[in-house]
């Protein structure tokens, strides 16, 4: 009923499940676990989109598929399962058929859940998975790429049960995709959401051809940890803040690592990285969909800008500027739009079909947002402590390439819905 992930391929588990059969395989360092496959799926909840999609909406079906019970038969297959993998927290990840590709990442997508225990828990964060093949998010990316996003139109989606890691450091690395280019990391404490979500400010890495490391060590107030049976964001220590969190041999070995990845699957790679047990783990590898602006120079920039970050996707966008805290906020942004936010999390994902750019206060370039950014071709500077203090409805133009905000005149503030 359940394949290894050892022995997963993309056609009956998904591409990302299927590329880490492929590394499994090649003999690298990736967590142990197994796949509940498409046709699991198909069997238990398929019938239900026939009947509460098109009448009801995709949000009820979500609910739907979210709240059904696993069938016995799935149940006890878990316990069998998990029993092999000795009982430990499992991470449980999606792995839809249109996700990891080349046209098209679905960066952030679908759901993952991360530090479960015990089958009931793995059967809810397995439907959890195949729930979020229905959100909001996920349908306006599809919309974006050309699928309808209708029930009968969604993609088949297959869930990993993996063993999880309690990392020290995590991080996303862009291996490059010519000689001349460096192998880019961005690296956290903790767990990888941190970065790969955005919700801090990594240190950045840089692994040039001739094996020097240039790095960028940013202030690193929290970590995403396990606590037992949960997810805490915890304060880093005030000396570990500043403190970076790889050293130059450790890099180097990264990147090292990466070109292994890159050549095994003959293309440049986005890899999700950990560091746990004193040994680096590859959690996720996919191709690159659009490569990150070259990074800025290290003198302050010159004009009237008043802000400057890091750049993650190219071009230049002139709007009126909205603080978004929170999805509360999300009716009062208008096409043309610059987003100005804290971070951005998946959940916004449909707000960036309709902004001209966006701005944040956390992340790298590296990260989700990041890469949804250059898919939709908007600009995006992300990591400008403070970008939320901009007014609300002034006119601003950001150079997604430069990374830099300038604020050109203040304008009108519509009312708050």
């Amino acid at each position: 009923m359940f394949v290894p992930l050892a022995e997963a391929t993309g056609e009956t588990c998904g591409g990302k499940a299927g590329v880490l059969g492929v590394l499994l395989r090649a003999g690298l360092a990736v967590p142990d676990g197994f796949v509940v496959p498409f046709a699991v799926h198909d069997a238990a909840v398929r019938d239900l989109a026939p009947h509460t999609s098109h009448r009801h909406g995709l949000g009820t079906l979500r609910a739907a598929v979210e709240s059904r019970p696993l069938p016995f038969a799935v149940v006890k297959a878990l316990e069998r399962a998990l029993e092999g993998l000795g009982n430990q927290p499992v991470a449980v990840r999606s792995s839809a058929a249109n996700e990891d590709t080349s046209e098209a990442s679905a960066a952030g997508q679908y759901d993952s859940v991360l530090a479960v225990c015990g089958v009931a828990d793995v059967a809810a964060a397995v439907r959890t998975c195949w729930a979020s093949l229905h959100s909001p998010r996920a349908t306006a990316y599809r919309t974006r790429f050309g699928e309808d996003g209708s029930g009968s139109e969604d993609p088949a989606i297959a869930v990993i049960v993996q063993r999880h890691l309690d990392a020290e450091v995590s991080g996303v690395m862009f291996t490059p995709a010519g000689q001349d280019e460096p192998t880019a990391i961005e690296a956290s404490w903790g767990l990888g959401p941190s970065v790969a979500a955005g919700t801090v400010t990594p240190d950045t890495y840089h692994v040039h051809p001739d094996g020097t490391v240039t790095c960028v060590v940013a202030d690193k107030p929290t970590r995403l940890d396990r606590v037992g049976t949960q997810l805490a964001t915890r304060a880093v220590p005030r000396e570990s803040r500043q403190r970076s969190t790889l050293d130059e041999a450790t890099a180097t070995t990264l990147a090292t690592l990466g070109s292994n990845v890159a050549a095994t699957l003959g293309a440049a790679q986005d890899i999700e990285w950990s560091i746990a047990d004193n040994r680096l783990w590859l959690l996720q590898a996919r191709p690159i969909t659009a490569a990150p602006p070259a990074p800025p120079p290290s003198s302050a920039p010159s004009g009237p800008v008043t802000l400057s970050g890091t750049p993650a996707s190219r071009g230049t966008a002139t709007g009126t500027a909205r603080t978004v805290q929170g999805p509360q906020d999300f009716g009062r942004i208008r096409p043309g739009d610059i987003l100005i936010c804290p971070y951005t999390d998946p959940a916004w994902t449909p707000l960036l079909r309709i902004a001209a750019g966006v701005v944040t206060e956390a992340g790298g370039a590296l990260s989700h947002a990041a890469i949804v950014a250059r898919e939709h071709q908007i600009p995006a500077v992300l990591g400008i402590p403070g970008a939320t203090t901009i007014t609300d409805g002034s006119v601003v133009t950001i150079d997604g390439t430069a990374g830099t905000v300038t604020t050109t005149h203040a304008g009108p503030t519509p009312p708050t819905r």
